[in-house]
């Protein structure tokens, strides 16, 4: 049976009568099938490609064949813009089966609201932000909207995924499944995305529906490219005129400041242009989009706000300034032509650098390749989880914190935040008066009040910053868009001129009371600039291809004359490097060129690293490795350093990464960062600079590790959906039954704080303990403390445990010896959580000691065991994530050995008697 003769007779007839269609397309029929059957999907199929009525026809049917009381679906994008170009098609679809659709965003008009909610319809199309409106808001009962919700479209889900707006989302989606009737049916519609499985694992959150992927096979599709330099901007915008001459073209930029100088100097050389980013107002982008729509010959030059869905009609060129960031980027803009049946999707690259023609040919590349940049999915969500407090404790009459918990433990993004974590947050929330404590109850405190409550909380209900700047207007008063104010404090009334819109115009007045400036039109005008404090980096998988690129002599066809010599001026120099990091340094005079081709975050990272060692030279990170200066920067000073780099304990030095963490710059990348803990503020900074994983992987040679023929290797392997269940599942520690290993060595596994004193005391009578600790190995957040005693083993999950306190009386009590390998690690770790340490032997410094500390092979754990117990120490678990639970075997077997093992070591180099301190001081 097809999928179309499963949906609804009145659907049936209207897609034949009033769409003529006489089949439907792959992707639809497989959508249909999953969707019908009640799975969860993401639906995966080019731009233009059918995904909408893939998801839109199967959720029409169930709304034709089981009516909704209230709102049946939800429709939700990540911008309004492409809500605004779905809306009257979705509208036709809807009302061809006599059903409604209401478009709810910030520009819907209170009147349209009242009415929408005295008679809800049957399909919602809003953002994000605004379904977080209604749950707040006093007048919405939102168990009466969504009693009856079934089902919710996330269109463009890879725009959202891994986000800030995305957590704020699937938190938003996660309180609305509470107030409905159904196992909320999740959609998610993309055209491009690396990992769709962890997507879908994402989406389906909560969901207890079966899963599906719906990727049809893709047919072989020709595609014309072309990479172009042009070093001047004015011949760049020269030649790109005349590639769009003739036809329909979106140009894409990196930037505004730029996009605004590309579109003077086309519509100088007599392009028709419109200029569409988001500083332009909303009136000039829907007029760019309406004249662009029906016209014939013009170009919109634009930045990625044009890059997602949004239909400007059909196109017969794709331009590009230099090259996007990513190739998922690349794909969808591209996506953008090639609809019409006999036409060829295309891109045309013009760039006025060298480093733009090889990034375009990386990108290139690696499309053929058919590899595309996986979505990081996280699950330490801290900025969208004050949010999310906040808005729960200003909704209704506030939220009891266990309630907030309950919710907040259960949203894929917040996994990684354990009970104890919450609870200092929410204890220091309400010492700094962001929260009120009252009847039991969270309240907005005066703190988060004073920051937010202006326009009745309008700036609460988003996650994202809306920046300081000043409204641009004619004298007339029509609205043009907006400068921020950094240009504006530049510009003098009568004197200064500017490009907004791709037009010059001259400033009349600058009216700073009301934010505003009154221009007129002007012969010329300079670019503005918008800022940007925050640095951009390039993944490591599109890095290492450029090195690929540099180093392998390749010829590529679509570059042109320019191109070519460019890309052989940029490979001067470069050949030999190859994967292994020493094999990039270049020394030159005062300066050394360390080139890693690893990334931004990994080159910061080794920046870091570098300097925490000792470095005092000038060290300065980009995407492709590390410029190091200093009058005394030498080969042989530089060795020495790397090879210190690569030592493991370098990357297990838990204070030196909180350091580095205390000294990073402090980059405002939230605007709930006022409201956070200085230790959740570090964190929050040094996971968006940092991948100390990353940097180790690399270091130590394992990032090529998982590389197979055809792929290029992530840098974090993708969660499969097995293991996305068992990260969904629930916390059950053992408690006192051991497990399955040496049954002479049972292990329990301590989660109560009422457990504790009595453990403590036993402890006490214990003349000798193994003691080691497991942190996070970005943040160095404290998962897990392992004891071992002669008669057996104890693993303490500090993420349950809210107060380590009686650990300090048996840890700080000398008569107790601790037998701990790198106690300074231990120690700086345990000092953060008031856990003092004393009578401590070190194994690292006794090894040192006996064996001399240039011994082959070092004094880390594994090679002591090695060494003096010819023990194989089983360390692939060392990079293990610690913060999740349950605990696999292997990482409770490993964690318990690694506490045992100490005791041995301590036995095979002779221990002293018990309570024999003089000699012990020898140790």
């Amino acid at each position: 049976m097809s999928v179309f003769s499963r949906f609804s007779p009145r659907l049936q007839q209207a897609i034949v009568a009033r769409l003529g269609w006489t089949a439907l397309r792959p992707v639809q029929e497989l959508a249909g099938e999953a969707l019908l059957g009640g799975a969860n999907a993401v639906v995966l199929a080019p731009t233009a490609g059918g995904k909408t009525e893939a998801s839109i026809f199967p959720t029409l049917s169930i709304l034709l064949d089981n009516p909704a009381a209230g709102v049946g679906a939800l429709y939700i994008a990540p911008i309004k813009a492409l809500l605004n170009n779905q809306a009257e098609r979705l509208g036709v679809y809807a009302e061809m089966v006599g059903l409604r659709r209401f478009v709810w965003h910030g520009d819907t008009t209170s009147h349209e609201r009242r009415a929408f909610l005295r008679e809800p319809a049957d399909l919602l199309m809003t953002t994000p932000e605004s379904l977080e409106v209604m749950l707040v808001s006093e007048t919405i009962d939102t168990r009466q909207l969504f009693g009856d919700l079934r089902v919710v479209i996330l269109d463009e889900v890879h725009a959202l995924a891994g986000t800030d707006r995305g957590a704020h989302l699937l938190s938003v989606l996660e309180r609305i499944a509470r107030v409905s009737r159904h196992d909320l049916q999740r959609v998610g519609l993309s055209a491009t995305v690396g990992n769709p499985a962890a997507i879908l694992g994402w989406l389906q959150a909560t969901s207890r529906r079966p899963a599906r992927i719906v990727d049809p096979p893709k047919q072989p599709a020709r595609r014309q490219l072309l990479v172009a330099r042009r070093p001047e901007l004015a011949d760049l915008a020269r030649d790109a005129s005349k590639v769009a001459r003739g036809g329909k073209s979106l140009f894409f930029c990196q930037s505004r400041s730029v996009t605004e100088a590309v579109a003077e100097h086309m519509r100088r050389a007599g392009t028709a242009v419109f200029v569409h980013h988001s500083a332009v107002s909303l009136e000039e982008r829907r007029l760019a989009e309406e004249r662009f729509h029906h016209g014939t010959d013009a170009c919109i030059v634009c930045t990625s706000t044009l890059e997602l869905g949004i239909d400007v009609g059909d196109l017969d060129r794709v331009l590009q300034h230099e090259a996007p960031d990513t190739v998922s980027s690349f794909l969808q803009r591209m996506g953008r032509t090639g609809r019409r049946a006999g036409q060829v999707a295309n891109t045309t690259f013009f760039c006025e650098t060298g480093a733009g023609v090889v990034q375009a040919v990386a990108l290139i590349e690696l499309a053929k390749a058919g590899w595309v940049e996986p979505v990081e999915l996280g699950d330490r969500c801290w900025p969208v989880l004050v949010h999310q407090v906040l808005a729960m404790a200003l909704a209704e009459e506030g939220v009891p914190p266990e309630a907030a918990w309950e919710h907040l433990s259960r949203v894929p993004d917040f996994k990684g935040i354990h009970r104890a974590e919450f609870e200092r947050l929410i204890a220091w929330m309400l010492r700094d008066k962001s929260l009120v404590l009252l009847d039991g109850r969270l309240l907005l405190g005066p703190k988060a009040e004073r920051r937010f409550g202006r326009r009745n909380f309008m700036e609460l209900y988003a996650v994202f910053s809306s920046p300081q700047s000043y409204s641009v207007e004619t004298t007339a008063g029509q609205p043009l868009g907006t400068l921020s104010q950094a240009f504006v404090d530049r510009l003098v009334e009568g004197v200064s001129c500017f490009l907004l819109g791709g037009r010059p115009w001259s400033v009349l007045r600058i009216v700073h009371e009301d934010r505003r400036l009154v221009v007129e039109a002007a012969p010329r005008g300079k670019k503005p600039t918008w800022g940007g404090f925050v640095p951009s980096f390039l993944g490591f998988e599109l890095c290492q291809k450029i090195r690929e690129v540099l180093t392998s002599g390749q010829s590529y066809a679509y570059l042109d004359e320019g191109a070519v010599a460019s890309l052989a001026e940029e490979r001067v120099g470069l050949e030999g490097i190859t994967a292994e990091p020493r094999s990039g340094v270049f020394v030159g005079e005062g300066e050394i060129r360390w080139w890693t081709f690893a990334g931004g975050r990994i080159n910061t990272t080794l920046r870091h690293a570098l300097e925490a060692l000792g470095a005092a030279w000038k060290i300065v990170p980009d995407n492709f490795g590390l410029t190091i200066r200093g009058e005394d920067v030498t080969q042989h000073a530089f060795g020495e350093l790397l090879e210190r780099l690569v030592e493991p304990e370098v990357w297990e030095n838990e204070k030196l990464w909180r350091d580095v963490a205390e000294g990073l710059p402090s980059y405002r990348l939230s605007k709930f960062q006022p409201l956070m803990p200085p230790w959740v503020e570090r964190e929050v900074v040094a996971s968006y600079l940092l991948d100390v994983a990353g940097a180790w992987r690399w270091l130590s040679g394992k990032a090529q590790a998982g590389e197979r023929a055809g792929r290029v290797p992530t840098t974090v392997a993708a969660p499969t959906r097995e293991e996305l269940d068992e990260a969904a599942a629930p916390v059950v520690a053992p408690a006192a039954a051991p497990i399955p290993r040496d049954a002479s060595r049972p292990v329990r596994w301590v989660a109560s704080d009422a457990e504790l004193p009595a453990l403590c005391e036993s402890l006490r009578r214990e003349p000798f303990i193994g003691l080691d600790v497991e942190t996070t190995i970005q943040n160095r957040t404290l998962c897990l403390i392992q004891v071992a005693t002669s008669a057996g083993t104890y693993l303490l999950d500090a993420l349950e445990l809210s107060d380590l306190g009686p650990l300090g009386e048996v840890f700080g009590d000398p008569s107790v010896v601790k037998v701990i390998h790198n106690a300074t690690f231990e120690r700086s770790v345990l000092e953060r959580y008031g856990v003092p340490l004393d009578g401590v032997v070190d194994t690292l410094r006794v090894s040192r000691r006996l064996r001399g500390s240039k011994i082959d092979g070092g004094h880390s754990l594994k090679s002591v065991c090695e060494r003096e117990l010819g023990l194989q120490l089983d360390k692939s678990e060392q990079v293990s994530d610690w913060s999740q639970r349950p605990l696999s075997e292997r990482q409770v077997a490993y964690a318990a050995l690694d506490a045992e093992v100490l005791l041995r070591l301590f036995e095979h180099f002779g221990r002293p008697a018990a309570g024999d301190g003089e000699n012990l001081k020898l140790w």
